[in-house]
């Protein structure tokens, strides 16, 4: 008897799998390998072949080719942990039959998931929701990517009629913190091209992502008692301040859609004499990338002069880049999922990530992959949740696509 793919996302939800940022050990926690054990265990369990789980966490396998047609090699790929920035532990997901209006959530703390705020709520009024209880996340980024994974493998290896080329797939450690792609080793893999299945509501593909950057900022304050600090003190939290009021605030990620960049600080600890700002930099354009991330450089070189040099101190790294560029010389990959969705009844919505995912970096290293859908909301937080029939479908949309690519010649 197979496992549904709801079956699969709810007991992978029951797995605490939070990555970690800025530790110096991969993966950054030792939980996510608690999932990728046990996935491991299920892919041997449905007779996949090359069953693997390396030293720095990455899960693969192959399912053999069924047919001797050439065809190329395909990967779907899927990250098994969970934010950072919400708690993952004891996920209680909840099925809830929607009607419209309000979804109360957490009657105590009076958390509710309301069209108001989220206005997507209202194209699924007479579908089944899968939501949380209010006090962790989901984890359908990217569990629920995982489940669609694993429930086509059944289906496939079930179907042994469906003609099919190799089909490779992989499940990464940290893809939250951005190191995802870090140790993935892509000879290996050894495919062609493949889907990271991770994007957000149904139909979603995309094959365009930010360029990112990662900055750490840190001011050296100078702490004088304020009565006689005239002239004398340097306040770290002012010059924070001041280094945050000098970036614009309508590229701030609560003003922004679309192809529309942003800088983003996401964490800042100051006290007089101290402070340390982490700031996200993307945009999809990469020429206004780099001009973002100069335009932050003058800003601290213009404080440094005000203050004494040194006074700010910059680490700046790139973390990737648009992937568009890489894919475009295999459209074909495109156009494959494209015409997997409209096989399976579902339209596509061709849309830029406003993030990244493993793809891409693993597109600038060899491995061209764009994105598929999974069916979540709202990740990373309390109210994220997921319809039923949207996952259901990306499924069967990873089921289509393996199927379609024997249509295609090896290059």
């Amino acid at each position: 008897m197979q496992t549904s793919v709801i079956e699969r996302f709810i007991h992978y939800t029951t797995f605490d799998t939070q990555a970690k940022m800025d530790v110096d050990v991969f993966p950054s926690t030792e939980k996510q390998l608690v999932l990728s054990r046990a996935l491991v265990e299920e892919l041997r369990s449905l007779g996949m072949s090359d069953v693997e789980l390396d030293e720095k966490g990455y899960v693969m396998a192959s399912l053999p080719a069924t047919t001797g047609k050439s065809a190329p090699v395909i990967g779907f790929i899927a990250h098994v942990d969970t934010s950072y920035e919400m708690n993952g532990a004891n996920v209680k997901a909840r099925f809830v039959d929607y009607q419209g209006g309000d979804i109360l959530l957490d009657e105590e703390n009076g958390v509710i998931l309301s069209p108001r705020e989220f206005p997507d709520l209202n194209k699924y009024i007479g579908r089944q929701l899968i939501t949380t209880d209010g006090n962790t996340l989901l984890g359908a980024d990217d569990n629920a990517g995982g489940a669609a994974i694993m429930a086509a493998l059944e289906y496939l290896i079930a179907h042994p009629e469906i003609e099919h080329g190799k089909i490779r797939v992989a499940f990464t450690p940290d893809e939250e913190v951005g190191r995802g792609a870090d140790f993935f080793d892509v000879a290996k893999f050894g495919a062609d091209f493949a889907y990271t299945v991770d994007g957000g509501e149904i139909g979603e593909l995309q094959y365009e992502s930010f360029n990112a950057a990662r900055v750490k900022i840190r001011i050296q304050g100078r702490s004088v008692h304020p009565g006689y600090a005239k002239n004398k003190m340097i306040n770290a939290v002012q010059v924070a301040a001041e280094l945050n009021s000098m970036l614009p605030a309508h590229q701030r990620p609560e003003h922004t859609e679309n192809y529309e960049g942003y800088f983003h600080l996401h964490d800042f600890k100051a006290d007089v004499e101290e402070a340390n700002l982490v700031l996200s930099i993307r945009d999809h354009d990469r020429a206004k990338f780099e001009g973002m991330k100069k335009y932050l450089l003058d800003c601290v070189a213009l404080l440094n002069q005000r203050y004494g040099e040194g006074t700010l101190t910059v680490k700046m790294t790139d973390q990737y880049y648009n992937m568009r560029e890489v894919i475009e010389p295999l459209w074909h990959s495109v156009e494959l999922a494209k015409q997997a969705m409209l096989d399976c009844g579902v339209d596509p919505l061709v849309v830029p990530i406003r993030g990244g995912t493993d793809g891409s970096r693993l597109s600038y290293m060899g491995l061209p992959c764009p994105n598929i859908f999974t069916g979540g909301h709202n990740p990373h937080g309390r109210y994220e949740y997921i319809p039923v029939f949207a996952l259901e479908k990306a499924a069967e949309v990873v089921v289509r696509i393996a199927e379609l690519a024997l249509k295609l010649n090896r290059e």
